[in-house]
């Protein structure tokens, strides 16, 4: 059974680093201010979640017991990177950040638009 409990934790740790991985190639090769703060908040926040998923398991499938700060980590992580990468856009956006030359939809505008109509 520790065989096992070990190829799970390895496999959640790879998978996190695969995806933070990912992220980081995002935030490199990407167009636009948007687009890497997406790659970013995304790909990273399931990368770290990932890992520490993968800890949760190793100490509860490996050392027999409950970590509950890694459990308030994966629960803070959960909530607050997608939060402020969307306001981190949102500040952006609102600041005048342009969006990419090749960009082919604009929501916010449209709603901001619609807004004003009323």
């Amino acid at each position: 059974m520790i065989e096992i409990s070990k190829f799970i934790v390895g496999f959640l740790v790879l998978l996190g680093a695969l995806f933070s991985l990912v992220a980081a190639i995002g935030v490199v090769r990407l167009p636009d201010t948007y687009t890497r703060n997406h790659a970013a908040s995304k790909s990273s926040t399931l990368g770290v979640l990932s890992i520490l998923l993968g800890l949760f398991m190793y100490y509860l499938l490996i050392d027999h017991h409950v970590s509950a700060r890694v459990l308030l980590g994966i629960v803070f992580v959960f909530i607050t990177s997608p939060v402020a990468g969307h306001l981190i856009m949102r500040a952006a956006y609102n600041t005048g950040v342009p969006l990419w030359a090749k960009s082919v939809r604009n929501d916010l505008k449209k709603a901001r638009k619609a807004k004003k109509r009323r």
